[in-house]
Parts: structure tokens; sequence; C-alpha cells
């Protein structure tokens, strides 16, 4: 994509990236990828559940995912990954929990799970990654500095 000069509204900013996913998409695959690292499978009325909408809503948005190519959806509701699916998943999941683990450090917090909701959709890949380079280097720098217990 090339660099655009000036500046944009919002809409203008995100009509220039290259995204086949809303946020309300990743939303709900983030959600998939969260229960399934304690689940085998999840259900339609299940991630309804945990995301506060309706069971139809749920549908609709695990038939577009599925359209993309990031889900399988089968029989009774059933919601299984594709690999592509696994792939951003697995980066929504590390997305949140860094972002997560920043805001905890700057507002020392111990859950800023709103915060991270509201933001998450609008950071790209570069920054996040730089984010958690900079978390590393803290963290270390914390270690090093907390000496042994008086």
């Amino acid at each position: 994509m090339e660099k655009r000069e000036g500046f944009y509204t919002l809409k203008g900013y995100q009509n220039g990236e290259a995204h086949n996913m809303t946020a309300s998409m990743e939303d709900y695959l983030e959600m998939i990828c969260r229960l399934l690292l304690t689940e085998e499978v999840v259900r339609v009325n299940q991630l309804a559940h945990m995301l506060h909408v309706k069971p139809s809503s749920a549908s609709k948005m695990v038939k577009n995912l599925k359209d993309l190519g990031y889900l399988l959806s089968e029989k009774y509701g059933y919601i299984r990954l594709t690999d592509k699916g696994r792939k951003a998943g697995d980066y929504l999941l590390f997305r949140h929990d860094i972002l997560n683990r920043f805001l905890c450090m700057i507002n020392e917090s111990e859950d800023e799970l709103e915060q991270v909701e509201k933001i998450e959709h609008f950071i790209n890949e570069k920054t996040i990654y730089n984010i958690e380079n900079f978390l590393k280097i803290h963290e270390k720098e914390k270690r090093q500095n907390k000496g042994p217990a008086v």
C-alpha cells in the first residue's frame, strides 16, 4: 500500500487499508479463538452469550467469517477454525494481550479490558510488535532493578 500524505478522517484512513475483516468480525474471531483455548468446539449460542449479542447476530457473523475462509461451521451450530482463521485468531489474541499488558503497565492497573476493546482495531501490526519490544525491555529492567527482598 502506498503511503498517503496529509490528514484524513478516521474513515479516510480506513478506506486506504487492505483489510477484509471489520472490527466486529475481529471481535467474533477473537472470542471464538479464546473459547477454543479451553473447548474443542464452539457453538453459536455460546458465542452469542459471551459477546452479549443475539444468536441470530452471531449466526450471521459466523456465516460472514465462513464466507471469508476463517471458519468452518457445522450442523448443530458447531464452529471450527480453518488454518487461515487460526493464524488470524492467534494474532488477535496476541494483539489483545500485548495491549492489555501495556495499558496495565502505564495505568498501574490489573486489567484494561474496556480500553483494549476500544482501541485494538486501530493499531497496526508494526506498532503492536514495537509495543511488545518495549514491554520486553521494560519488564527486563524492572526485574533487574527489583533486587532482593529485605
